[in-house]
């Protein structure tokens, strides 16, 4: 099927990724996002004063309208308390959950424009501080009830001791959860480049109740690292166990950079990759025309009961991965064929 053009969520003046949908008590389809403004650049911009909003739709493909802010700046005394991004929308029974990253630091107001950088002091210590955490409502209007305390730390001397973010939960039919979530490791000197952590790498986490607590499963990263990079895992339960979709980040596993890999678990530790991509950066649009994206991050997958239905992206206008070259970026909605 076509991706509707003028579909998905946009918002004029802001940057605009992370949607996750689900359909509320009214009959109506919710979208929670990150956006943050475009006085600041895309990347680190995110991750200095992103916040989540909720816009709605009567359709699952759009266009969504912008509705509240959901979860905004609170503080830097607070975990998540300069930025929150990456939400993740779930429902357990009579209950709204909403997975997020947040972050803090101590150093004031955000630098503007080129003045912020990937060097920038304050992006350095809001990126150590990230952490997974969750929210909850009875109603997809809230109130949300923001804890005080991350879901989801860091170890000390294993892979995820530098940060967590990008969470990926599946909350099971006993309201146990399992969370895939991205991570690095520091590095320890002398230092082979500028960087002082190691790539990225995703862990695995697992709790009795989604609202904790979470204990690892693994001292070991999913995938080996050193064979390529996955990021922005959306993962759901199957007939027989797990089944995910990443990011293909350098184009290992897919043979395209910035393709999307499925694998499979029958326990959420163990992993199968396809050798083959799930989707890659080309979009079939309701014009009739195929464009290649910028991006096609932040996956996520909207189901009617055991169908999938809709596939929804992050992406933008901006040339292969790179943030710099963009002028706009949204969610986009892709119905898929059953």
């Amino acid at each position: 099927m076509l991706a509707p053009v003028g579909g998905g969520f946009f918002m004029e003046g802001y940057w605009v990724w992370c949607g996750s949908v689900i359909k509320g008590e009214d009959g109506n389809y919710h979208m929670f996002a990150s956006r943050w403004p475009k006085d600041l650049p895309f990347h680190p911009g995110w991750g200095m004063e992103s916040e989540i909003v909720r816009a709605v739709s009567k359709t699952p493909e759009g266009p969504y309208k912008f509705a509240e802010v959901v979860l905004g700046f609170r503080g830097p005394e607070y975990w998540d308390g300069c930025s929150v991004h990456n939400p993740v929308i779930c429902k357990y029974k009579d209950e709204y959950v909403l997975f997020y990253m947040g972050t803090t630091h101590p150093f004031g107001a955000t630098p503007r424009g080129r003045n912020l950088k990937h060097e920038s002091y304050q992006w350095q210590a809001a990126r150590s501080n990230k952490r997974i955490g969750a929210t909850t409502s009875k109603s997809v209007f809230g109130p949300w009830k923001r804890s005080d305390q991350p879901l989801l730390n860091v170890r000390s001397g294993c892979f995820d001791n530098f940060f967590t973010s990008n969470p990926a939960p599946c909350i099971n039919e006993d309201g146990s959860c399992l969370l895939i979530y991205k991570t690095r490791s520091y590095l320890k000197p002398p230092y082979e480049c500028d960087d002082i952590y190691g790539p990225m790498a995703l862990g695995v986490a697992w709790a009795p109740h989604y609202s904790g607590p979470y204990k690892r499963l693994t001292d070991k990263a999913l995938f080996d690292i050193n064979e390529g990079v996955l990021e922005d895992p959306f993962i759901w339960k199957t007939s027989n166990g797990y089944g995910m979709i990443a990011k293909d980040w350098k184009g290992t596993y897919t043979g395209n950079i910035g393709s999307t890999v499925y694998a499979s678990s029958t326990d959420g530790l163990n992993w199968t990759i396809e050798n083959h991509p799930a989707f890659g950066r080309d979009i079939l649009w309701s014009d009739g025309k195929i464009r290649t994206m910028g991006n096609m991050d932040r996956p996520f997958i909207l189901f009617d009961g055991d169908k999938m239905t809709h596939l929804f992206v992050a992406t933008n206008d901006g040339k292969e991965a790179d943030f710099a070259t963009m002028t706009s970026s949204w969610n986009a909605c892709i119905p898929l064929k059953q």
